[in-house]
C-alpha cells in the first residue's frame, strides 16, 4: 500500500485547498496555542469544513483541558484527535473518540511498553524529542529505534522534507509520514512547491 501523507498545522481554508489538491491524504489542526501554527476551536472548525473526504482532518491537542477537547469534538468533528503532550491514557481513552498517539523518542524510552498502554485507533507518531517543544522541532531522530515488527498504524514524524522522506518511506515502511515546517516558507505558511514535492517523494511519483 501506498504510504499515506500528513500536511500539519495547517492554518487557513487556502492551504487546506492547495494541500489537498496536492494530494494529501490527511490535514492536521494545531489547537495548541504555544505552537506558531495555533488556530483556535472556532478557526478550526471552519478550516475543517473545507476539508472533504477521503481527506481526513486530524485536531492536535498538547496537554489540553477535558472541556477543550470535547469542544474540540463539538465543534470541529474531526476525523481523529491527535494527543501529542504528556496525556495519560485514561485521558485519552476517556472520550471514546478515535485518536492518534504521539510518542516523542526521548532517550530513555521503551516504545513497545509505551505502545501497549494506548488504544489509538489512528496509530502512534514517532516524533523527534525535545525537552521545550512537544513537535514542530524540525529535527529528526534515529529511525533504528523504531520496532521492525508491529501491528499498528505507525505514523513517521521530525525532520521529514521533500529531501529525505524518499528514504524514511524506504527505511521504515510507514503507514503514513507526517510533515509541517518540511514543507514551508514560513511557520504557518505551506509551500505549494514543497507540498507537492514532498508527497511526490513520499509516494514515489516520478
Amino acid at each position: 500500500m501506498t504510504v499515506l501523507v500528513k500536511i500539519c498545522g495547517i492554518t487557513s481554508v487556502q492551504q487546506a485547498q492547495m494541500v489537498q489538491s496536492a494530494g494529501a491524504d490527511a490535514l492536521g489542526l494545531v489547537v495548541y496555542e504555544k505552537s506558531p501554527r495555533y488556530v483556535d476551536v472556532q478557526k478550526a472548525a471552519e478550516i475543517r469544513a473545507a476539508i472533504s473526504a477521503p481527506a481526513l482532518a486530524v485536531a492536535l491537542l498538547v496537554n489540553p483541558s477535558e472541556a477543550l477537547v470535547s469542544q474540540v469534538i463539538d465543534q470541529v468533528k474531526p476525523d481523529y484527535l491527535q494527543f501529542h503532550g504528556d496525556e495519560t491514557p485514561e485521558f485519552c481513552h476517556q472520550f471514546n473518540y478515535p485518536f492518534i498517539r504521539a510518542i516523542r523518542m526521548r532517550q530513555d524510552l521503551d516504545v513497545n511498553a509505551e505502545v501497549a498502554t494506548y488504544k489509538a485507533q489512528g496509530g502512534f507518531l514517532f516524533d523527534a524529542w525535545s525537552e521545550d517543544l512537544y513537535g514542530g522541532t524540525g529535527h529528526s531522530f534515529d529511525w533504528s529505534r523504531l520496532p521492525d515488527s508491529r501491528d499498528y498504524r505507525l505514523i513517521l514524524a521530525g525532520g521529514l522534507t521533500p529531501h529525505n522522506v524518499g528514504e524514511a518511506v524506504g527505511l521504515i515502511r510507514p503507514y503514513m509520514v507526517d510533515v509541517s515546517g518540511g514543507v514551508e516558507s514560513a511557520p504557518g505558511v505551506k509551500d505549494q512547491v514543497e507540498v507537492e514535492a514532498f508527497i511526490a517523494q513520499a509516494k514515489n511519483i516520478r
